[in-house]
């Protein structure tokens, strides 16, 4: 199977570029951050603290997390339970990034994403996927932008969505989780050595899918 390692910070479109190359190529797509906000949702459904170790690692006992792909969409499962549409809150995020410092948890979650490139062409993106979960992935890149660009097109999405939220307040956002993610102890936010940095501050998604679809055509 030939695997593709994408990391990159919040905001910075690994999902949405990903998913448009994956389908262009007839990979699969694997988000792998949604599987973080999964098991964040999960927690604070079952109103514990993201930062509560003890009783996360007692939820982990109970919490089943599963893959599906619908109409070659990705959705993500908790306890049978289609989690996809209710994962994408900012409370939701910052849980996904408190959670992910937890070494359990990301231990609990490693071998299913290695099993899913085991058994697919898959394009994974996340933080640690060339530097810990797929390190030797055919191809790495760490797909990059500006903090203010990636508030700029976060603070466009929630206008278009009917939500309204202050500039500055997704600024501070976004470099508040880029410092949790890249200064936490156990796998921390960082391109790969061997990854090509792509920076996508100014160029279009457009041209950001193409860049990478290249990329991947030019490997295989």
């Amino acid at each position: 199977m030939f695997s593709v390692a994408i990391d990159g910070p919040s905001g910075a479109g690994k999902s949405s570029v990903c998913k448009c190359a994956a389908d262009k190529l007839g990979f699969i797509h694997v988000d792998t951050g949604a599987l973080y906000r999964a098991l964040a949702y999960n927690a604070l459904k079952n109103g514990i603290n993201t930062n509560d170790e003890i009783l996360l690692e007692k939820l982990l006992k109970t919490t089943k997390i599963e893959i599906q792909y619908i109409n070659g969409l990705q959705a993500v499962l908790v306890n049978g339970e289609n989690v996809t549409d209710k994962i994408r809150s900012e409370e939701v995020s910052m849980g996904a990034s408190n959670i992910s410092k937890i070494g359990i948890i990301r231990d609990f979650l490693l071998d299913l994403q290695r099993e899913l490139a085991e058994k697919n062409n898959v394009i994974m993106d996340g933080r640690d996927i060339g530097t810990v979960v797929l390190p030797n992935a055919d191809l790495k890149i760490f797909l990059t932008a500006s903090p203010e660009k990636r508030a700029e097109r976060r603070f466009k999405q929630l206008l278009e969505k009917g939500e309204k939220k202050e500039y500055n307040v997704i600024l501070e956002d976004i470099i508040k989780r880029d410092y949790q993610d890249s200064h936490r102890e156990i796998a921390p936010l960082k391109p790969a050595g061997d990854s090509v940095i792509v920076d996508t501050s100014e160029i279009s998604f457009e041209d950001s899918v193409l860049k990478i679809t290249e990329m991947i055509e030019a490997k295989l």
